[in-house]
């Protein structure tokens, strides 16, 4: 038997008037789902425990059947993992994003413009986040580089206590009422404010104001937390496993869970990813002698941020035709298997953030039986009276049964 997860970061939505009343799932040209939709189970789960931050970090968690109230210690933690960074029980790593702020002064008083610095490419990101440790850095605190936008800070015994915001959360905002708040978050703070005239003129960000590109003008640094321990996959579920994924969030926690982690040419974590890259490494990973593969997707959950339906639609489609399409023709090779079908939560394009609600699923396997009209949508899922309350339990109870 061979177990498969298509994820759609984001992918759940509110319904539009400009999209006839539908959501983008709704809306979207998306056969292989329906086809999923006819032949599984279709439900909600609730990914999101209650008084937990809906984001990717939880989510994912959830999915892959950890209990993020046991083993959640926060977002950067595993980043780093995926960054090979191995962090002592002292260190405290911080998520830190290079950003695009508006020139108002003086610091709080600016907006933010680009949670992504314009989806900055990685060289691009990584010349400047070098530059910043080079004048920030100390030997105990260092910024290292990651992919596109997003980057590590990891600081011996560094504030751990401190209110810190995700810039995804705050687009358009003003800056002010969300920065660092706590104790010890005036450091924090002074490196955000310090990173400002360092990267505001840099030579990578003229280059990027001549191609009419959003420069990266500052770090925003969140998600704060401590190493994590969670318990082997392969111990938990007696399946060797592996995880498809571009962005170092989701890759991190597959190493942390002791997951094989390849990388895919081209897999950028934005609407110009490797779509079907990722499927065939899975297929790959399959044919290798894996039993499980996690195939993470983080194009719609981008452009909920970026608060596009035109994007989201074609995210959502993508994902149909290039990542779920071709595995399903891949899996005709095999006698047995099953598959699991949903977003990890939603990113309303109205909100431009994550949210808590519960998100539609499907599960099928390699010999069930077409029925009916079904599609995979939101309004199908909540239609079913099937719901999993503990997202954590979703992955043995129903896909690996």
């Amino acid at each position: 038997m061979k177990y498969i997860v298509v994820l759609g970061d984001g992918m759940a939505d509110h319904a539009y008037a400009e999209l006839e009343g539908k959501t983008p799932l709704q809306y979207a040209h998306t056969p292989n789902m329906d086809l999923l939709a006819r032949r599984g189970r279709v439900g909600l789960v609730q990914t999101i425990p209650p008084g937990m931050p809906p984001g990717s970090d939880v989510a994912n968690l959830s999915v892959l059947g950890y209990d993020p109230r046991r083993y959640y210690t926060g977002r950067a933690p595993l980043e780093a993992a995926s960054l090979g960074l191995d962090l002592e029980k002292e260190d405290v790593a911080y998520r830190c994003n290079l950003v695009t702020l508006s020139d108002d002064q003086p610091y709080r008083e600016k907006r933010m413009l680009d949670y992504s610095a314009g989806e900055i490419s990685t060289p691009e990101a990584r010349e400047l986040i070098v530059e910043v440790d080079r004048h920030l850095g100390r030997p105990h605190r260092r910024f290292y580089p990651g992919l596109s936008y997003r980057h590590i800070l990891v600081w011996r015994d560094g504030p751990l206590t401190v209110q810190l915001t995700p810039p995804h959360d705050i687009s358009g905002e003003t800056i002010g009422p969300y920065l660092p708040q706590g104790n010890g978050a005036e450091e924090i703070l002074t490196l955000m404010e310090s990173s400002n005239p360092l990267l505001a003129q840099h030579p990578v960000n003229q280059a990027r104001r001549v191609r009419a590109l959003n420069p990266a003008t500052s770090i925003w640094i969140w998600g704060a937390g401590k190493k994590p321990a969670l318990p082997l996959f392969r111990d938990l579920y007696g399946l060797a496993g592996a995880v498809v994924a571009a962005v170092d969030l989701v890759r991190g926690i597959g190493r942390c869970a002791g997951l094989e982690v390849p990388t895919v040419p081209g897999a950028t974590g934005n609407i110009h990813t490797n779509f079907r890259g990722k499927a065939l490494a899975a297929l790959e990973m399959l044919a290798a002698g894996c039993d499980f593969v996690y195939v993470h997707v983080e194009a719609p959950d981008e452009a909920g941020h970026q608060g596009s339906l035109e994007l989201k639609i074609r995210a959502i489609e993508e994902i149909d035709r290039q990542v779920l399409g071709e595995i399903l023709k891949g899996l005709a090779e095999y006698p047995a298997y099953r598959l699991l079908l949903l977003p990890d939560h939603t990113t309303p394009v109205s909100t431009r953030t994550h949210g808590t609600d519960p998100v539609p699923f499907v599960i099928t396997e390699n010999d069930a039986v077409e029925e009916g009209a079904v599609t995979f949508d939101e309004a199908t899922a909540a239609r079913s009276g099937l719901k999993v309350e503990a997202g954590f339990e979703l992955l043995p109870r129903y896909l690996l049964r």
